[in-house]
């Protein structure tokens, strides 16, 4: 285990480059097992989840690996095993979106339930109840989900929450399936759009990705091809709020704008100057971000995903600022972290109350989740003195490099061996 050390207090300044999309990734190599044939994905992060979804598909017979730092071909025309290991499932929830292109190919899944950050309950109702619509048979029992189905056909899909992980399985499931699915309250997040994009290129039928009803045509088969996967919304974000709360001046090349409207408008409510370009987007800040308001929602509303980095950010804001968490009930594990800091959070129910100190100041802290991880990163930038951070593994799921990156930005950040004391 290593530890990553910081020392806070200087302002990041210069480019830094964002890389591919996990959950577009993890979304689009999952469905790959749809192909009897080869995919060549562009953009792809390397990070600890693309690693794990590439043990799995390899686990199942796949083959899969990076050909150059950024590219990576599956080829799962050999797919022998339709039982998902629970070693790999446990790591990622994402591992379990292999269900569906397993049932609707070859007729029969055997899918652990899955692990993934410790944010709350997080149940696969959603996606078991979708399958169940499209025709499958499925059971649990110790802990392993088992599905059946001579072949799925389209049905009309209700689903009483947004999840953009369950609209990316019963997308991928229903591409094989005989006739049309509709699946509507759908997610709608540009990881949605960019999987449609994908399917489509090789041959499926899905109109509709980006609003809340899709429609999926069933085709008889999807042939190889090749797809670049979409900058990650949630890294711009991050180095977003790095570039804001260290009062530094920033150039985030691959950010797309439009992916991230809510989360420019929250830093420009906060006293951000935010700079969008066709390719990039400026981030600059002089003095202590003003207070705000933030309730997280499904897309297009402000991501669950950033409500950490944020409150980093307003733990130093003039005023005092609620944050409200609409999708996970246990994501704010990691406001004790952040008041060993210095901040003052207070907590009750679904919503943070952050009252803005003058400073931050260094001290051991412990990532409980990915991006709990990057909101202690995000506040160890700006603490006066130095900030120990263990827990690592979890930023590595999520985040390339991001060391790396941010001393790219002039941050005095490192990793560090661990020593048992």
């Amino acid at each position: 285990m290593d530890r990553i050390c910081v020392r806070g207090q200087t302002p990041l300044r210069g480019r830094v480059t964002v890389s591919g999309s996990k959950n577009a990734a993890l979304a689009i190599m999952a469905a790959s097992l749809l192909v009897d044939g080869k995919v060549t994905l562009h953009n792809v992060p390397r990070i600890g989840d693309v690693h794990t979804m590439m043990e799995l598909l390899t686990d199942l017979g796949a083959t899969a690996q990076f050909t150059d730092q950024t590219t990576v071909t599956i080829d799962a025309s050999q797919v022998l095993s339709l039982e998902a290991p629970y070693e790999v499932v446990r790591k990622m929830r994402a591992s379990f979106n292999v269900m569906g292109p397993l049932l609707t190919r070859l007729g029969f899944a055997r899918v652990p339930v899955p692990g993934g950050c410790d944010i709350g309950a997080r149940p696969v109702n959603f996606h078991i109840e979708g399958l169940k619509k499209l025709g499958a048979s499925l059971h649990s029992e110790h802990g392993i989900y088992t599905a059946e189905a001579r072949r799925l056909v389209g049905a009309n899909i209700y689903m009483d929450f947004q999840s953009a992980g369950a609209t990316q399985h019963l997308m991928t499931a229903a591409a094989l399936a005989d006739g049309v699915t509709v699946i509507e309250n759908c997610a709608a997040e540009p990881e949605v759009v960019d999987l449609a994009s994908f399917l489509n290129s090789l041959g499926a039928q899905i109109e509709g990705a980006g609003t809340t009803t899709i429609t999926v045509t069933g085709v008889r088969r999807l042939q190889g091809g090749e797809h670049t996967i979409i900058p990650d919304r949630l890294e711009a974000g991050t180095f977003a709020v790095a570039g804001a709360i260290t009062q530094g001046d920033i150039l985030i090349e691959g950010a797309i704008v439009e992916h991230m409207r809510p989360v420019v408008n929250k830093l420009e409510e906060a006293g951000i100057l935010v700079t969008p370009t066709d390719v990039a987007l400026r981030v600059a800040a002089a003095g202590r971000p003003k207070a705000v308001d933030i309730k997280t929602n499904p897309h297009p509303a402000f991501p669950t995903d950033l409500q950490q980095p944020f409150a980093a950010l307003l733990s130093i804001a003039d005023g005092t600022s609620v944050i409200t968490e609409n999708v996970y009930e246990s994501r704010f594990r990691y406001v004790n972290e952040l008041n060993r800091m210095g901040a003052n959070i207070r907590v009750s129910a679904r919503s943070a109350v952050i009252t803005g100190v003058d400073r931050l100041t260094g001290c051991p802290v412990a990532a409980t989740d990915l991006r709990a991880g990057a909101a202690l990163i995000c506040a160890a930038l700006a603490a006066e003195g130095s900030t120990e951070l263990v827990g690592s593994e979890h930023i590595d799921r999520g985040y390339e490099d991001l060391v790396g990156k941010l001393r790219g930005l002039g941050a005095s950040i490192q990793r560090c061996e661990w020593i048992e004391k």
